[in-house]
């Protein structure tokens, strides 16, 4: 291992590097995606005003969020790699990202909770969490927790073997695959997930950002899926156009 770095040190720093440097640059898109998904719509929720607003739970959440994943995906894909005796398998790949995604909810549901309402309001990161703990107490931070996982699963599902595929097939035609041509394989696996998982992205963000007097509150995506296609139809399931993860 590069400077005397083992597996799970690697993946620790290589994770929490590329999740705040992704999250940091990306911010932007993020809002506007978070604006267009609320249910007052993008314009009262700020349009294209205060772009930055939240990012410092953003930034506060990345390392440790995408730390946790990568350890979580790279440690368990290995280990089962070891059991099975098998190398490059989708399943393998598939139950690593999903036991990932898991782990790593626990750290990222609250800073999404944080950053998406100051995302659409113009409220401090620390009147949300005081009124958050003031309204739903601790668990108040967990809103979304399910519906989170509901959507981050079928994302990496779909996502982490797609980008193994297409490692392997310039591994196969070239030798090799470099840094970048990784990078451009995960722009277009992270892109197609993305497009995917819409309309699981639309919910848990409205389940997030709801009056904690709401049905949507519950945290329920049917009930949701419903109050959506009742304000909006079909085409409320897939309001962004601007994918974050491409």
């Amino acid at each position: 291992m590069a400077l005397g770095m083992g597996p799970f040190a690697a993946s620790l720093i290589a994770g929490s590097a590329a999740g705040t440097a992704v999250d940091m640059i990306l911010f932007p898109l993020d809002t506007i995606k978070t604006r267009l998904q609320s249910k007052s719509g993008f314009w009262k929720s700020g349009g294209f005003s205060g772009i930055y607003r939240g990012i410092g739970p953003a930034f506060v959440g990345s390392a440790p969020n995408a730390a946790v994943f990568f350890c979580t995906y790279d440690t368990s894909k290995r280990l089962m790699e070891q059991s099975f005796k098998i190398t490059g398998n989708s399943g393998v790949h598939m139950a690593a990202a999903s036991l990932g995604e898991v782990i790593a909810c626990v750290v990222r549901v609250p800073v999404e909770i944080v950053k998406q309402r100051q995302q659409t309001s113009k409220r401090s990161a620390l009147s949300i969490m005081s009124n958050t703990l003031k309204m739903e107490g601790f668990r108040g931070f967990y809103r979304g927790y399910f519906s989170t996982i509901f959507r981050e699963i079928p994302f990496s599902v779909i996502q982490f073997p797609l980008w193994e595929g297409f490692k392997s097939q310039i591994v196969k035609t070239k030798g090799s695959c470099s840094p970048l041509q990784s990078s451009i394989c995960g722009a277009f696996a992270g892109g197609i997930a993305a497009c995917l998982t819409t309309p699981l992205d639309v919910a848990k963000t409205r389940i997030m950002l709801a009056d904690v007097s709401s049905v949507e509150s519950r945290g329920s995506l049917f009930p949701v899926w419903k109050i959506i296609y009742e304000q909006k139809g079909v085409r409320g399931y897939d309001t962004i156009t601007y994918y974050t993860e491409f």
